[in-house]
């Protein structure tokens, strides 16, 4: 392909999303700067491949600037931990000072005003905030990940368990690498995506019965799905350690999935980022050695 003399950064540049993204962009011929936290094989890796990589800060301004400096496009994505709002004050003043054109903001499916997760609620108020900069913005809304599967997956006595607070509720399951499609698809050609706001669905929905059949199919043993209340999955992870913030978040957003917040799907993925969404099914045959153990925060037995 054609080399493209645009130069677009990634934050979050060694995360689900990121690294996706900038494998996209760099194998179609464009330039690409990978903002990372710290130096490590993750970023040496992204070097190899060809990225740019700076080291910086959401929080420091003027290292966020510097980052941005030459920059066209950016996909912004911050991860569910405290001062988003405040990265996102950052990003969009180093944005316009270094007059970039154009951003992909990582939102989330529960984001609206009236969210009871504060994460939720904050990455609302950001799409807001950039709304009103002069950058063509988009943001993008995904369902819960099917990477969630393997962070969440118990193996014991030759049976997978899935213990969650979800009850009958459904979703369809959206992989990282399908939403690398988009955000490259956008960041390459932002001005028919100005201020939309896209939810971000795999192919399939069902409910985490369905889920566990899928997977079962693929692994060739049983896989269970047992549903456990909020209070059970919250204490669940506390005892993992897990941030305060991040325990709110999906302790709130278990409400939601309830509800039905989560629930739908779309053709995006494949219109936009011009390929088909990987069923649970294909993920889990893709990511088959991860599900040969338990994931870190399975929500155990008593």
């Amino acid at each position: 392909m054609a080399q493209d003399d645009r130069l677009f950064l990634v934050t979050g540049a060694t995360g689900k999303t990121g690294s996706g993204t900038i494998e996209l962009l760099l194998r179609r011929g464009y330039h690409v700067r990978a903002m990372v936290h710290r130096e490590d094989g993750r970023s040496r890796a992204l070097a190899e491949a060809g990225a740019e990589v700076v080291v910086a800060d959401f929080h420091d301004l003027d290292g966020v600037t510097a980052a941005l400096q030459g920059v066209d496009g950016a996909y912004f994505c911050y991860p569910i931990l405290p001062g988003l709002v405040e990265s996102t004050v950052v990003f969009a003043q180093a944005a316009t000072d270094a007059g970039v054109r154009s951003v992909v903001n990582m939102s989330q499916i529960s984001a609206r005003r009236d969210a009871d997760s504060d994460a939720a609620r904050q990455h609302w108020l950001c799409e807001r905030l950039l709304d009103r900069t002069t950058l063509v913005t988009t943001h993008l809304r995904p369902t819960f990940f099917a990477e969630w599967l393997k962070t969440w997956w118990e193996v014991r006595d030759g049976e997978g368990f899935l213990r969650l607070p979800f009850g009958e509720g459904r979703h369809a399951p959206i992989a990282a690498a399908d939403q690398s499609y988009v955000i490259a698809a956008v960041l390459a050609d932002p001005e028919p995506h100005d201020r939309a706001v896209y939810p971000l669905h795999g192919p399939v929905e069902q409910n985490h019965y369905g889920i566990a059949g899928a997977m079962a199919r693929v692994l060739g043993f049983p896989v269970r799905y047992e549903p456990v209340g909020i209070e059970e999955f919250t204490s669940a992870m506390r005892g993992r350690g897990l941030p305060e913030h991040l325990v709110q978040h999906l302790s709130s957003v278990a409400v939601d999935y309830r509800n039905g917040l989560f629930a739908g799907t779309n053709d995006i993925v494949s219109t936009i980022g011009g390929r088909a969404p990987l069923t649970v099914e294909q993920f889990v045959t893709h990511n088959r050695p991860d599900f040969d153990t338990s994931g870190p925060n399975f929500v155990p037995r008593d």
